[in-house]
C-alpha cells in the first residue's frame, strides 16, 4: 500500500481512537501494527490465515519488527530517561512538604501592598517551582490550593486568578529542568544541556510577559485586584525596601561563603590545576577564592554597616521561606552548569536536597515518602507507556517511509520558509489541543525536524541570523513554547482539569477556559518572538 494512503488512514484512525477515549499509548500501538501490516504485509487484512508467510510475520527477529524493537529498546534504556522519575519524585516531595507554602508566604510579604501583588507572587512562585522540578500538573494543583483561595477571598477577578495560576503553572514546560526538553533531546539526539541553556531566556521572557500583563491590567482596572486592608505590622514601603536589601545581602554572604570554601578546597588540594584538554573546574579556580572572598566581605559590611543587625534579623524572618527553594535550584542547576554532574545525577541530587530540607524542617515522614513514591510511580508509568506506544507508531511510520513522504509534500507546496514554519506551528497547535505532548514529540518531531534542517538557514526568522549548529536547539525551544499553548488549549487543555480538581465547586470548566483566553494570546506573542528572532536562544549559549 502506498505511503499517502497509509498517512491518511493513520490520521483518521488516530483522531477516531482519541475521540472515543482510548488512551494515547494503546491507540498508538494499535495504529503502529496497522501501519506495518498495510506497508509490508497487506494480505493479512484480507486473508489473516496467511499469517507467517509474508515479509512481516514470516521471519520474526529480523526485518521491520527487528528495527522497531531496537528503536524502542534504545529509547527506553537511555540513561537520561532515569531523570524523569527523579524529577517527578522531587516535585511530589515539594508538593507534599511545607516548602512551597512558606515560599508563597515570604513572597507575599514583599509584594503585599502592590496592586495585583498576589497574582504577581503566584507567577514568581511558579517560576521558582518550575526551576526546581519542571513538572506542570503538580504546579497547577499546588498553586490552585495555595493561591486561588487567597485571590478569591481578597476579591480578585476570577478570570484573572484562574488564568494566572494555569498560565504560570505551565511554565515548567519551558523553564529548565523541563521534562519536555529532556524527551525532545532524547528523540532528536540534541544536547539536553544546550536545550536547557537556550530555553532560559525564552522561558523567563514568557514569565515576564505574564507579570507585565498582570501589572498593566490591574493598573488600568484596579477593581480586578483590590488591595488588602492595611496591616499595622506591615513596614512602610521605604523600610520594606531596606529589609529586602538586608535579606539579599544575607543570601549573598551565605552562598558566597559556600562558593569561597569550595574554591579554597580545590586550591589547597590542587585539584584545580590546569590540564590541557580538560575543562577547568567551574568557579573553583584560585582567582575565584579572591572573588568570592571579597564578595562575602562586601555583603557582611552591607549587613552590619548599612542595614544594621536588627534590620538584617527582621529581613531574614520575612524572607527565610525563599531559602530552601533557592538551595534546591542551586543544587540542581548549579550541578549541571557547574560541570559537577549530568542531567540524571542532578535530578538525584535534587531529590536528596529536598528530602534533607524536609528533614531539617521536621516534615519528613514515611507517609510523605510513600505518597510521593506512589505519585511518581503513576506519573512515570503513564509517561513510559505513552512513550512506548508513540515511539512504536513513530518507528513504524518511519520504516514505512512516512517522514520522507510528508517532507516532500510540504517542500513541494512551494511555500516560503516562514510559510512552512507557520504551517508546522498550526499543526502543532491543532494537535496540542487533542493530544498529550509526549505523543506529539514522538510522532510529529521526527517528521518536522528533518524538514526544518533542509530549509535555508538564512531565511529562518526575520531579525538576526541563526547559526546552523543551533538549528535543532532552536526548534526544540520553539516546540516547547508551542506546547505551552497546548496546556491551555480547549477542549482538552490539561491545565484546566488540573485546576478543576482543586477549585471551588462554583468554578466550572467553561469558566476556567474563559479565563485562559488572554494568556493564550500572551503565549502566542512569545511564540512569535521566537519565530521572528531565533538568535534569542543563542545569547546564553554563546
Amino acid at each position: 500500500m502506498d505511503v499517502g494512503t497509509i498517512s491518511l488512514v493513520l490520521l483518521v484512525g488516530l483522531m477516531l481512537l482519541l475521540a472515543i477515549g482510548m488512551p494515547l499509548g494503546m491507540a498508538s500501538a494499535i495504529l503502529a501494527v496497522l501501519v506495518l501490516i498495510m506497508r509490508f504485509e497487506p494480505e493479512l487484512m484480507l486473508a489473516p490465515w496467511t499469517f507467517g508467510e509474508g515479509m512481516l510475520t514470516g521471519r520474526f527477529g529480523s526485518g521491520p519488527l527487528n528495527i522497531l524493537a531496537q528503536k524502542i529498546y534504545g529509547l527506553l534504556t537511555d540513561y537520561v530517561l532515569i531523570s524523569i522519575p527523579l524529577f517527578i519524585f522531587m516535585a511530589a516531595l515539594l508538593e507534599r512538604s511545607g516548602i512551597a507554602k512558606d515560599m508563597y508566604s515570604s513572597l507575599n510579604v514583599w509584594l503585599s501592598r502592590t496592586r495585583g501583588g498576589i497574582a504577581i507572587v503566584t507567577s514568581i512562585m511558579a517560576v521558582i517551582m518550575a526551576a526546581m522540578s519542571g513538572i506542570i500538573g503538580g504546579e497547577v494543583v499546588l498553586l490552585g490550593l495555595i493561591a486561588l483561595p487567597q485571590m478569591l477571598r481578597l476579591g480578585y477577578d476570577q478570570n484573572l486568578a484562574i488564568g494566572t495560576i494555569c498560565a504560570s503553572g505551565s511554565l515548567g514546560t519551558m523553564i529548565p529542568p523541563s521534562i519536555v526538553l529532556i524527551i525532545f533531546g532524547l528523540i532528536t539526539e540534541t544536547s539536553i544541556k544546550a536545550l536547557f541553556t537556550a530555553a532560559f531566556l525564552p522561558g523567563f521572557m514568557l514569565a515576564s510577559f505574564i507579570i507585565i500583563y498582570i501589572i498593566i491590567r490591574t493598573q488600568l482596572n484596579p477593581s480586578l485586584a483590590p488591595l488588602p486592608p492595611d496591616d499595622p505590622d506591615d513596614p512602610p514601603t521605604g523600610e520594606k525596601t531596606m529589609l529586602f536589601g538586608a535579606f539579599l545581602a544575607i543570601l549573598v554572604a551565605g552562598f558566597g561563603t559556600a562558593l569561597f570554601l569550595r574554591a579554597l578546597f580545590f586550591t589547597i588540594t590542587g585539584q584545580n590545576a590546569v590540564v590541557e584538554g580538560v575543562d577547568p573546574i567551574a568557579y573553583g579556580q584560585p582567582e575565584h577564592v579572591w572573588t568570592f572572598g571579597i564578595t562575602v566581605l562586601v555583603a557582611l559590611a552591607a549587613i552590619f554597616l548599612v542595614f544594621k543587625g536588627h534590620r538584617a534579623k527582621q529581613g531574614w524572618d520575612m524572607g527565610k521561606g525563599l531559602v530552601a527553594p533557592i538551595v534546591v535550584i542551586g543544587v540542581v542547576m548549579g550541578s549541571i552548569y557547574g560541570g559537577i554532574s549530568g542531567i540524571t545525577e542532578a535530578a538525584g541530587m535534587g531529590v536528596v536536597a529536598v528530602f534533607l530540607v524536609s528533614v531539617f524542617r521536621g516534615e519528613a515522614s514515611i507517609e510523605l515518602v510513600w505518597d510521593s513514591l506512589m505519585r511518581t510511580l503513576k506519573s512515570t508509568g503513564t509517561i513510559i507507556w505513552v512513550t512506548i506506544g508513540a515511539a512504536t507508531l513513530a518507528g513504524a511510520y518511519t520504516i514505512a517511509g512516512g517522514p520522507t513522504y510528508v517532507a516532500n509534500l510540504i517542500v513541494s507546496a512551494d511555500l516560503p520558509t516562514m510559510g512552512i514554519l507557520l504551517v508546522m506551528m498550526l499543526i502543532l497547535l491543532f494537535m496540542g489541543a487533542f493530544m498529550d505532548w509526549v505523543g506529539i514529540v514522538l510522532l510529529i518531531i521526527p517528521v518536522f525536524l528533518p524538514i526544518v534542517q533542509r530549509l535555508p538557514i538564512e531565511e529562518i526568522g526575520v531579525f538576526g541570523v541563526l547559526e546552523p549548529r543551533y538549528l535543532a536547539v532552536w526548534f526544540g525551544v520553539l516546540f516547547c513554547m508551542n506546547m505551552q499553548v497546548s496546556f491551555l488549549s480547549p477542549p482538552f487543555g490539561p491545565a484546566a482539569f488540573y485546576l478543576k480538581s482543586v477549585a471551588p465547586p462554583h468554578i466550572q470548566l467553561t469558566d476556567i477556559f474563559k479565563g485562559f483566553l488572554p494568556f493564550i494570546g500572551i503565549q502566542i506573542c512569545a511564540l512569535s518572538v521566537l519565530l521572528l528572532y531565533p538568535p534569542i536562544i543563542t545569547i546564553l549559549l554563546d
